[in-house]
Parts: C-alpha cells; structure tokens; sequence
C-alpha cells in the first residue's frame, strides 16, 4: 500500500459499505481481471515507479476485489490483494500486491482488507503462517494483525520493505 501524495484525490466520505469478493485467477472474469490490474497499475506504477507488476505469481493466486458499489464510484474496484499458496514464492502462504485507491486510504478499508487476506489464508492453507514483504511505514499496522518483522530493512523497487510473519491464522476447512 502506499500513502497519498498531496494534490491527490480527494477522500471518499465515511461510511462506505464494502462488498469483498474472493476469486482464484481461474475464475475472474475479465472485467475483473482489467480492473484489479488497473488498479495495482494506479497505485504501484504511476504512484510507486515502474517495474513488472502483474506476474507468474498471478496465475497461481487468489485474488481478494474490494468494491464499493454504494459510493459515488460506482462498482469500482477500490480496493484487492493477492494470497499465493505456501511453496510457491516462500515456504509459507504469502499476502502481496496489496492496493487501496488513494481515495479510500486513511479509512481503514487497507486494515480490513488485510484482516479477511489473513482470514481467508486460514480458510484455503489452514495452518499455514503468512509471509509477507511489507513496505517498512506499515510495519506497526501488519503488527497489529498479528504479523512480527522477521528481517532487517531492504529496498524493493527502491522502496523500504521488511518481511514480516504472521503464525498460521485460525481457519475453516475450505468449502
């Protein structure tokens, strides 16, 4: 997730009613593939820098799609992460490409949509810990859902992460 730079676009107004929906790439339509990347294009590309963001990782994932169909927005998508399975980009589960439209940041839609990316890791990896490659301003929200920094600070993209580990979260068999 990043921060909002100034002159950005303008906060949405509390309160804003959600709807997640959880997708395995095989099942997102186009419609929401575009926008998921669209999305991440937004927030990591043009705000962030360049790099390659959709990748091999995104086929095997799970995709978490945040809309807020009550907003004056529409049915965008406001918001989406990713859950890859443990084994395929660390021997946990992993939580990445984390993104909120910066008009829904400082709302604590980003906190909530972390929160059901651990839930949903229990569900499908039951447990399974999370490891995730967090930019290092969030460290103490990710603590506060239970994830510890587990590195010393790096740059990716030139900007400073850290990984941080979350114990296997309590799940449900998957349905």
């Amino acid at each position: 997730m990043s921060e909002p730079q100034s002159g950005s676009t303008p906060k949405m107004s509390l309160p804003i009613p959600m709807q997640w929906t959880w997708k395995h790439f095989n099942d997102l339509s186009v419609h929401d593939l575009h926008d998921a990347l669209a999305l991440r294009c937004r927030v990591f590309i043009l705000e962030q820098g360049p790099y390659q963001d959709p990748d091999e990782y995104d086929q095997h994932a799970w995709h978490l799609l945040g809309r807020a169909p009550q907003s004056e927005h529409g049915n965008a998508l406001l918001a989406t992460l990713r859950i890859l399975g443990p084994g395929v980009k660390y021997a946990e589960a992993s939580i990445g490409r984390v993104a909120c439209a910066p008009e829904i940041r400082g709302l604590g839609f980003g906190r909530q949509m972390v929160a059901e990316g651990i839930a949903q890791s229990g569900r499908i990896f039951p447990g399974v810990p999370i490891r995730i490659s967090a930019q290092a301003h969030l460290q103490r929200m990710y603590g506060e859902l239970g994830f510890s920094t587990v590195s010393e600070e790096y740059l990716e993209d030139d900007i400073p992460h850290v990984e941080m580990l979350c114990p296997a979260p309590l799940g449900e068999s998957p349905r």
